[in-house]
């Protein structure tokens, strides 16, 4: 079971001196002998990229060119999106896909805020952003090619049996197997830490509060 921390992931500031974003995940994880010196946050060497971006100043942001981004507020008020002139006002938890192409600016007309963006390659991967609320009574498991991010409150995560083999309906019956009774091992969930899915022993995060799921599905063939 993985969880990336969000306090240990390294915050790279904006060019602009905009905001400044902390990269959560990318595929492939190793930048290229050319963008390896350069900052992580601007170079495209990848195929999608999951990120969080503090926003402190009204501004341009950066291109993507030939890429997908899914952008969601995660904290403060408002984003006023504008993507080639088309504004477009972004609440809280309310995710917005728009074309890596496009000339897109931010203002904060309610102040500064936190998004989740999810930036994924045309023709190669597709990105989606869901946002749940987490229950004590009942886990989420969380699947390959996804990512658990706690937004807001309380979790715990621990590897579940989601995706484990079922018996072999074929073996001989015999006595009942003896299993523990104590509960798997909880791992507490900081605000902003990430639970790497798997589809074996699929983790599953209980608690209170509010859970990014984000989902990175390989395109369709002839899909952009």
């Amino acid at each position: 079971m993985e969880i990336i921390r969000y306090a240990e992931l390294k915050a790279h500031p904006w060019r602009n001196g905009g905001g400044v974003t902390r990269e959560v995940a990318r595929h492939p994880r190793t930048p290229s002998v050319q963008t390896a010196m350069q900052n992580t946050a601007q170079d495209n060497s990848w195929d999608w990229r999951i990120s969080i971006a503090e926003v402190s100043k009204a501004g341009p942001f950066s291109a993507f060119a030939g890429m997908d981004r899914v952008l969601t507020v995660i904290d403060g008020e408002l984003l006023l999106l504008s993507v080639d002139g088309a504004e477009h006002p972004l609440e809280k938890y309310r995710p917005f896909r728009f074309s890596g192409d496009a000339a897109a600016a931010g203002a904060l007309p309610t102040g500064d805020i936190r998004d989740l963006n999810v930036i994924t390659r045309n023709g190669a991967f597709k990105g989606y952003t869901s946002i749940i609320e987490l229950s004590k009574k009942r886990a989420h498991p969380v699947f390959g090619g996804q990512f658990g991010i706690l937004l807001q409150g309380q979790g715990t995560v621990s590897p579940g049996t989601a995706g484990d083999p079922a018996p072999d309906a074929g073996s001989p019956v015999g006595p009942p197997t003896v299993t523990s009774e104590s509960e798997p091992e909880r791992v507490e969930l900081n605000r902003y830490d990430a639970v790497v899915g798997a589809d074996t022993a699929a983790p599953e995060i209980v608690g209170r509060g509010f859970l990014a799921v984000v989902s990175i599905d390989p395109a369709e063939p002839g899909t952009d």
